[in-house]
């Protein structure tokens, strides 16, 4: 028996349920990000990619620098992307790029003194306008159990024999 294309062998492809459940997910992901986006664009006129990637260089975890790719898996975007993305930072003076020790070829990138104030200045109303979202999905049925993980990382849906697909109880 032959497998199905792409796929490794024992592989499944995913079914119409898991398949709505991810469109949903990403719906959520999609109404976050495009208020966050908003909220930072008008509040501190810094793109949502512009405040994750000072986010990822600010951290503790993140040392002195970041190489490029290493930033781009932090932040979920292509490492070409991140490269102009970490260009338009440089010149607004909120970051820097500069070569590797050891490895002339491979470019890291740090936060700037000016970067972690202006990354510092914008998280409050990142965090509100994210607490605003997601207080928001909690009241569309497909998304609430998400944004209830998100907010507090347990699940908003009681257990299968009380989910509204269930058969209701026979009366007797």
């Amino acid at each position: 028996m032959a497998a199905t294309q792409g796929f490794r062998e024992g592989q499944r492809p995913a079914d119409d349920a898991q398949d709505d459940r991810w469109c949903m997910a990403v719906r959520l992901l999609g109404n976050v990000e495009k208020r966050l986006d908003e909220a930072l664009q008008h509040g501190h006129g810094l793109p949502l990619s512009e405040y994750r990637a000072l986010c990822a260089l600010s951290r503790p975890d993140s040392g002195p620098a970041l190489r490029m790719g290493e930033l781009a898996d932090r932040i979920g975007l292509q490492h070409s992307t991140v490269t102009r993305l970490v260009g338009r930072l440089e010149a607004r003076g909120l970051a820097e790029r500069a070569s590797t020790a050891g490895d002339g070829r491979a470019v890291a990138a740090s936060v700037t003194a000016v970067g972690r104030e202006r990354y510092a200045e914008a998280t409050p109303t990142y965090r509100a306008a994210l607490g605003e979202a997601l207080d928001a999905a909690l009241t569309n049925v497909y998304l609430a159990d998400l944004a209830a993980w998100v907010l507090t990382g347990e699940s908003a849906v009681s257990p299968a024999s009380d989910a509204p697909d269930a058969d209701p109880p026979a009366d007797g």
